[in-house]
């Protein structure tokens, strides 16, 4: 008798994790799998060899106020969309903007973010609006909403790059004329190199938020409910502030 409960209480946890879609399970534990690209700071970057940043704190909490345990896949940025279609990944959490292009191809949760496009130039460069940027040499990260709206600039030449740190360093040799990035990212990079500024007029606004396979309602359900709660308690606030000075 002992024996068949047990059997129907796993069976029960089979179903369970079948139901959320999840791709991780080992030894009992509930697992969430989580793609990210941690070349993105404050986001997700690496400490020595640890990885860290706003959305690894983030997720580690959502996936712990869930009852799971968190495992992190490092890869490109434009692997990440492919790896939670093809079940690799559970969650995508990579500072990722909702667009319509994207809601095509996964689920996204409520948004934990708003970010923006900013626009970085050398220190001497005469561009300082949007406007100025037509006709230019802009430098993006591949498969990101600042390539999408950088290319509907009038006559702009666009260089796409696997990070951001690749584009900034071509545009410290001179190779461009500017880089769009996401905001926080920006302002690091502004922040750490006398020879880059930022232009005050932002790009674009947009928001972040978790993605997760198209249709699995289930999995949404319970990480739209973690994210409100985490919100609400002021926990996503703390661990934002850990990265970012107050402003």
């Amino acid at each position: 008798m002992i024996s068949l409960c047990i059997f129907r209480i796993l069976a029960a946890a089979a179903m369970a994790l079948t139901v959320l879609g999840l791709s991780g399970c080992t030894g009992g534990e509930k697992t969430l799998i989580m793609a990210t690209n941690a070349e993105f700071p404050p986001y997700e970057y690496y400490e020595d060899d640890k990885m860290v940043g706003i959305d690894v704190e983030f997720a580690k909490a959502v996936a712990a106020d869930m009852g799971y345990n968190l495992e992190i896949i490092d890869m490109d940025f434009g692997s990440i969309i492919p790896s939670i279609q093809s079940g690799k990944a559970d969650i995508a959490v990579a500072a990722i903007s909702v667009t319509d292009e994207k809601l095509q191809q996964i689920d996204f949760s409520v948004p934990y973010e708003t970010a923006s496009q900013l626009i970085i130039v050398p220190n001497d460069s005469e561009i300082s609006s949007v406007d100025d940027l037509k006709g230019k040499r802009i430098g993006v990260q591949i498969y990101t909403t600042g390539m999408i709206y950088a290319s509907e600039i009038e006559d702009v030449t666009i260089e796409s790059f696997t990070n951001a740190s690749q584009a900034v360093d071509e545009l410290k040799a001179g190779e461009l004329d500017a880089v769009v990035v996401d905001g926080e990212p920006a302002k690091i990079f502004a922040e750490r190199d006398s020879e880059l500024k930022l232009i005050d007029e932002p790009l674009t606004e947009e928001e972040y938020a978790i993605g997760v396979a198209k249709g699995n309602t289930a999995l949404l359900k319970k990480i739209n409910k973690s994210i409100e709660k985490l919100k609400a308690s002021g926990k996503y606030d703390s661990i934002r502030e850990e990265y970012i000075s107050a402003e």
